[in-house]
Parts: C-alpha cells; structure tokens; sequence
C-alpha cells in the first residue's frame, strides 16, 4: 500500500519523510495541484477532510496521511489557530499569502498588545484515512510567542517561537531536537504505529 501525504506543503513533506523514514508521495505528484477546502472547525476535523479527500480520488491501493496544525495564543484568545496558513489572507490582495506574511502579522499583533512575548502553543492533528478506517492522533508543544523573527529554519511560524524549556527559538534550533520536541513529531509518534498496522495488512 503506497503512502500519500494530502499536502503542497514542501517543509510538511520534507518533516514527514524524515520522519516517517518512508516513501510518502505529496498528492500533488498523483493527481495535480488543488486546494481543499478546510471547512471543520477544528484540527482534527480539517486533517480528516484532507485526507478523505484524497483517498476518495485514489482509492484502496492508497493510506493517506494528512497534517493540520497551526499555532494558537491565548492572548489573541487563541488566534491564528485553525487559520494558521491563512492568517494574513485578508491583508494580502493579488498574490498567494506566503509564510512570511503570516509571521509578520503575528508579530505585528503580538506587537500592538505592548508585548515581548506571549505564552503559546502549536497544536499538530494527523488523520490516516484507508480502506481499513479512519484515525486521528494529536501533539502539541508549548512555549512563547515572541515578537521578533530569529532563526532561518524549519518554517512557518518556527522563526516567533521559542520552545518550554529553551531560550532559542524553533528558527535557531537544530533539526534533531526540533523532531523530539514538536507537536508534529509526537503526533507522527502516535500515528506510526498506525500507519506501520495499517500498510502491512
């Protein structure tokens, strides 16, 4: 059973094959480009319809993993959340929203509370959807929301964040402790085994 990712996100995909220490094909490769409309209300809701969508185009030869994550702050009463990869959609006119745009408003929201930093947290929803069922596990990593871009790896929001218990930011840390402490990592952890089951039935 091949493994197909319901992602354009190169930085997600790249996350996963190392993670997964597996073959995973974006969607993309299979049946082109397009958008899915994330319409749940929740992570977990929105994976779920990445992944269904996918699998109901590709059929039973196929297990589908899909991610929904975002970061969430408590002081924004828990914006960007869902809407993490679309935060800066409404400001931006004529173009894609680009990852950058997002940061950048973040700060800029963190910055008009008269803020350094702020707690927060990324909350990281993976759903594998397959002719044997659907399942959904979850991770999350806690930390600050700071109000300055530092770093230039990972990507997304990793450049504003600094983990529990580090003074470096997710932009500034190695790629090895990033994998054990992140909310995607301990979802992957979970859905391993699951994934494992499901690919060798």
């Amino acid at each position: 059973m091949k493994l197909v990712l319901a992602t354009g996100n190169k930085g997600k995909l790249r996350e996963f094959r190392e993670m997964c220490e597996a073959e995973i094909t974006p969607f993309s490769d299979l049946l082109g480009a397009f958008e899915i409309d994330e319409t749940g209300k929740s992570f977990s809701e929105n994976a779920l319809i990445k992944a269904r969508t996918i699998y109901e185009k590709l059929g039973d030869d196929y297990l589908v993993i899909s991610d929904d994550s975002g970061i969430s702050l408590p002081v924004l009463e828990g914006a960007p959340g869902i809407y993490s990869a679309r935060y800066a959609k409404e400001d931006i006119q004529g173009r894609e929203v680009t990852d950058k745009d997002n940061l950048y408003k973040l700060i800029d929201a963190i910055r008009a509370k008269g803020l350094k930093r702020t707690p927060a947290y990324y909350t990281a929803a993976i759903a594998v959807v397959g002719k044997y069922g659907e399942y959904v596990v979850h991770g999350w990593m806690h930390g600050e929301a700071i109000d300055e871009a530092r770093g230039d790896k990972g990507f997304g929001y990793d450049p504003m964040f600094i983990p529990a218990g580090f003074e470096k930011t997710l932009g500034e840390l190695d790629e090895e402790i990033k994998k054990k402490i992140s909310h995607r990592g301990q979802a992957l952890e979970l859905a391993k085994p699951i994934i494992k089951m499901l690919k060798d039935k």
